[in-house]
C-alpha cells in the first residue's frame, strides 16, 4: 500500500485541504473539529441539535484540558463556523462523518443516526471531496452508505470523489493518549481514495497505519473493542473466582503483570460504558447472525459484561446478608454515576443498571457525583447528594471516584463495597 500511495504523492500534493466538514459536534466530532482547526484547516461543524451547538459556544461541553483551550480560541474564530445547516458540507473540501453508532433495547444496531448522515453526505457531495467515515459499524458501512448510492448518482469513486473508512480512536477523558499521539487506521476505497483521506487524517495525526480497503478499517475497529470486551470479561469472572479464595484480585493482575510478555493487564469493575465496549462487538454479533456465522466466545463475552451489574448488586446482597440485614428499605449510595474517572458521559454506564437493580429490590438509593448532577432512572429523576455523610447511609457502593475529589467522607459509613476494586482513600482525600 504505500508504494501505491507514493505514486499518487504529486496528485494529493496538488490537491488543496483548506476546509473539513465534520458532521456529528458530540464527544468524537467536537475533538476531531478541534485537532483539524489546530492543524490550520477551516472548519465547518454539523449538528442537527442547536442546543449541543450552544453549548459548544459557551463551553459546556466534556473534553480534556487541551481541548477546552483550543475550543476557547476556536469559537471567536470566523475559520471555525458551527451550524445545523447539512448543505454546508458541500463547501468543505473533505467530509468527516462522526455521528454515534448505538443499540436499541434489543441490543440491535441503531444504524439511523449513521444512515442519515451518509444520506446527506450523498446529497450534497461535489466532485473532488475526500469522505470519510469515522463511526464505528459493521463490515461494509462504507460502500452500502457512500459508494453504491454516490456510483448512482453517477460518480466514479477514486476518481470524481474519495471515500475511506478510518475509524475513530478517542477516548474522552484521556489525557495521556491523545488524538494527536494515537496512530489512526485508515482503508480507501482505492489507492487513491488512500492518499487523499490520508492528507486528511494526518492533520489529526502524523502515524497513520494505511489497509486495503475500508472494510479492513472496519473489521480493526471491531476487532480493537472485542478484544477488550472479551479480557474485561475475563478480569471480571477471575475477580469472582478470586474473592471465592479470598485472594486480592488486583494484586493477582500486577503480579501477571510483571510478565514482560504474553500478558496485558486488564482490570475487573462494576461493569462497562461509554460507546464502545458495550456497543461495538454488537455490530459483529448481527452481522454474523445475517450469515448464520458464529462467535461463541464473544457472545458469551458480552453475556457476562451485560449480566455484571447483577453480580455487583448480589455482592451487596451477600454483604448484608453476612451482616444480618436484608436489602428492603437499606439506604443505599452509589459513588460516580459515570462510566469512567473523570468524564462526564453516563451513556450505558453500569452504575444506571445497579441504581434500578438495586431500587427494584426495595433499597432506597442515592447517588453522588461531582461531575453530574442528576441522571434519568426507571424510576425517574434523581439528583446527586451534593454533600455526603457516610453515617447517612447503610452501604456505600463504589462505582465510579473522580480525580480531584474528595473521599474522605465514605469512610464514616459502616459498610464500604468497591466495585472498582482499586479504591485508595489516600489517593483521593483532600
Amino acid at each position: 500500500m504505500t508504494s501505491t500511495v507514493a505514486e499518487y504523492e504529486t496528485t494529493v500534493e496538488r490537491a488543496r485541504l483548506t476546509s473539513v466538514a465534520v458532521i456529528g459536534m458530540g464527544y468524537v466530532g467536537l475533538p476531531t473539529a478541534l485537532g483539524l482547526h489546530a492543524g490550520g484547516v477551516e472548519v465547518i461543524g454539523i449538528d442537527l441539535s442547536q442546543n449541543r451547538l450552544d453549548a459548544i459556544r459557551t463551553g459546556e461541553v466534556d473534553l480534556i484540558e487541551s481541548d477546552h483551550r483550543r475550543l476557547e480560541k476556536a469559537v471567536h474564530q470566523e475559520d471555525f463556523r458551527l451550524t445545523t445547516d447539512s448543505s454546508r458540507m458541500a463547501e468543505a473540501d473533505a467530509v468527516l462523518v462522526c455521528v454515534p453508532t448505538g443499540l436499541d433495547e434489543y441490543l440491535m444496531p441503531d444504524l439511523r443516526p449513521l444512515e442519515s448522515a451518509c444520506a446527506e453526505l450523498v446529497t450534497h457531495a461535489r466532485r473532488g471531496q475526500t469522505l470519510i467515515l469515522t463511526s464505528t459499524s459493521y463490515v461494509g458501512t462504507a460502500h452500502r452508505l457512500l459508494v453504491k448510492p454516490l456510483t448512482a448518482k453517477g460518480f466514479t469513486v477514486g476518481r470524481d470523489l474519495f471515500v475511506a473508512s478510518s475509524p475513530e480512536r478517542i477516548d474522552p477523558g484521556n489525557n495521556t493518549h491523545t488524538q494527536a499521539e494515537t496512530p489512526r487506521v485508515l482503508g480507501g476505497v482505492t489507492p487513491m481514495c488512500t492518499a487523499m483521506a490520508q492528507r486528511v487524517i494526518n492533520v489529526l495525526t502524523p502515524a497513520v497505519h494505511c489497509v486495503s480497503s475500508p472494510e479492513t478499517a472496519e473489521m480493526t475497529k471491531l476487532y480493537e473493542n472485542t478484544f477488550r470486551a472479551v479480557n474485561i470479561a475475563l478480569a471480571n469472572e477471575f475477580a469472582e473466582i478470586s474473592d471465592g479464595f479470598s485472594i486480592d484480585p488486583i494484586e493477582v493482575i500486577d503480579a501477571a503483570a510483571s510478565k514482560p510478555y504474553g500478558f496485558m493487564a486488564f482490570h475487573p469493575g462494576p461493569g462497562v460504558g461509554g460507546h464502545c465496549i458495550p456497543c461495538d462487538p454488537h455490530y459483529l454479533l448481527w452481522q454474523l447472525r445475517a450469515t448464520q456465522s458464529n462467535a461463541p466466545l464473544v457472545t458469551q463475552a458480552m453475556h457476562a459484561i451485560a449480566e455484571r451489574p447483577k453480580q455487583v448488586v448480589e455482592r451487596v446482597l451477600n454483604t448484608l446478608s453476612h451482616e444480618g440485614k436484608g436489602m428492603s428499605g437499606t439506604r443505599v449510595l452509589v459513588v460516580g454515576v459515570t462510566y469512567k474517572p473523570g468524564v462526564q458521559d453516563v451513556r450505558s454506564s453500569s452504575a444506571l443498571d445497579i441504581l434500578d437493580l438495586l431500587a427494584a429490590k426495595g433499597a432506597k438509593v442515592g447517588y453522588h457525583d461531582p461531575l453530574v448532577p442528576n441522571v434519568r432512572v426507571t424510576g425517574g429523576s434523581l439528583d446527586s447528594v451534593v454533600d455526603p455523610d457516610g453515617r447517612d447511609w447503610d452501604v456505600v457502593l463504589i462505582h465510579t471516584v473522580h480525580p480531584g475529589h474528595s473521599y474522605d467522607w465514605i469512610t464514616r459509613c459502616p459498610t464500604v463495597i468497591d466495585a472498582t476494586y482499586r479504591f485508595d482513600r489516600a489517593l483521593y482525600a483532600n
